[in-house]
């Protein structure tokens, strides 16, 4: 019984760490190639072009942080 539910604690993990860092990585993408295109459009605003996209993808990396513990916690409590 035990090993089913170390099996159980890793594969929760494994699926939390993969789907949590899925949607962050294409949402980190996104705002990098509209920031690119917002640039190229408006180089006399790349400075703050450049630091509103600092803030946002520090925002969405937090995201992945939270799957990383919540796989942590998964596999620490699993055994």
């Amino acid at each position: 019984m035990e090993e089913y539910v170390r099996a159980a604690a890793f594969l929760g993990a494994a699926i939390a760490i993969g789907l949590g860092t899925l949607g962050p990585a294409l949402g980190m993408g996104m705002i990098a190639s509209k920031a690119c295109e917002n640039i190229g459009k408006y180089p006399e605003g790349a400075g703050n072009i450049r630091s509103a996209m600092v803030l946002a993808l520090i925002l969405v990396e937090t995201t992945a942080l939270y799957a990383a513990l919540i796989a942590g916690a998964c596999v620490f409590l699993g055994r």
